[in-house]
């Protein structure tokens, strides 16, 4: 590849639909490749990029030598591998792709499997003491799912995906489970009794030692950030108004505590790495009176709306846009419950839903085709008001990187 947008184009079409990892395994076979950095590897419906985040950080701040692998992107490529404290550079990235191209092409590798590789790649190449690997969906069939973690993360588990990880909550948990490995102590954050139910069975077959994350106390919301507790720390900092963040800072600060004896963490670098910015698109302002939020499934929503009922007063105008495959309903009766305004939408993206498929929806919402110019609209119209940007990840991405350029 010459240009990062003719990786881009490659990357766009090689993007699978349905998924297998039949290919995927021969090439990791064949090619010998093996991930042996010690690692933590996170799954969970909502909130394993931000616990992800939060550990990173934390690493960092101790002085390790630390990579994170997250997706999916919200601005480029190159935040999904990040070590150190910066992405992975175009120039990094386009040479590490064309130095492993041959084997792509040769066992014919999907975009994330691809993507993949070259974060383990680029992290054994970085000689790093920790990485913090975030799956892309699921769990057991994931492409980053190749290597024996010492800590595996589960953060929650509710419906979604359900065409590739099971049509209940158990299958789904089942799903996620398959990063459990033999004597690799899982911690869990707060899940319902059918997910525990598959996620022991499986802990229990490779003798895995669960731990539970504790509740944290004296929840504070500042002007600008949230303090909570959580044992043995008094008035933690989160530089955020999500209170929703809380329960992610919560597990990221339990793994830490569990892997105390391999990487030592003082309190003031678990301090220093909660106080760094979080992810994009999570309760972020781009304007004082635009926020964008990637909430997109109801569990995701319900914990959006909560905390915005705890710090906003404001009448709230929701522009809502979603992939087709997911459950709308209840995100819109969530929605719903805080603003008496939501507007539908799409965005250039081949699995967003369009006009034709909201049709169920249009006697009750009005659409709108070009969201940022209605967004304007409400900008000017309602100067006192918040815009809700929400729905979809990708989509608040979208948002707000037209959002950063208009300033």
């Amino acid at each position: 590849m010459n240009s990062i947008a003719e990786l881009e184009e490659y990357f766009s079409v090689k993007s699978l639909s349905t998924y297998s990892r039949e290919s995927y395994d021969k090439f990791l076979k064949k090619e010998g490749f093996i991930f042996d950095i010690p690692s933590i590897h996170i799954t969970g419906t909502n909130g394993k990029g931000s616990t992800a985040k939060y550990l990173y950080e934390i690493y960092l701040a101790q002085g390790y030598k630390v990579g994170l692998f997250s997706s999916p992107s919200t601005t480029t490529l190159f935040e999904m591998i990040q070590a150190n404290g910066k992405e992975i550079s175009k120039e990094e990235y386009l040479s590490l792709f064309n130095s492993l191209e041959k084997g792509f092409e040769k066992y014919d590798l999907s975009t994330f499997e691809m993507q993949t590789v070259l974060a383990f790649t680029y992290f054994k190449n970085l000689h790093l003491d920790i990485a913090i690997i975030e799956v892309g969906m699921g769990g057991y069939i994931d492409a980053t799912n190749i290597f024996i973690p010492c800590l595996s993360i589960i953060t929650s588990v509710s419906l979604e995906h359900t065409a590739y990880l099971g049509k209940s909550v158990s299958e789904i948990a089942d799903n996620k489970a398959g990063i459990i490995k033999r004597d690799v102590p899982v911690l869990l954050g707060k899940l319902e009794e059918t997910a525990m139910f598959a996620i022991r069975q499986r802990a229990k077959e490779t003798e895995s030692n669960i731990v539970i994350v504790d509740d944290y106390h004296n929840e504070v919301i500042g002007t600008d950030k949230v303090t909570f507790d959580y044992r043995p720390y008094k008035s933690l900092d989160l530089s955020t108004l999500a209170t929703y963040q809380i329960k992610n800072a919560s597990i990221a600060v339990e793994a830490v505590k569990m892997l105390q004896d391999k990487f030592e963490v003082s309190e003031e670098s678990i301090r220093k790495g909660l106080k760094a910015n979080p992810l994009p698109c999570r309760f972020e302002y781009v304007k004082k009176n635009v926020m964008v939020d990637g909430a997109h499934n109801p569990e995701a929503m319900k914990s959006l709306t909560e905390a915005l009922g705890k710090v906003e007063t404001r009448p709230i105008h929701v522009v809502f846009a979603a992939f087709r495959d997911k459950n709308i309903d209840q995100m819109l009766i969530l929605l719903g419950s805080i603003s008496n305004d939501v507007v539908l939408t799409t965005f250039e993206h081949k699995r967003a839903r369009t006009e034709d498929e909201y049709f169920l929806y249009l006697g009750d919402y009005k659409f709108v085709q070009d969201y940022l110019g209605y967004i304007k609209e409400l900008e000017e119209k309602y100067p006192g008001d918040l815009i809700l940007v929400t729905g979809s990840l990708y989509f608040a991405g979208l948002v707000r990187g037209a959002m950063k350029n208009e300033k």
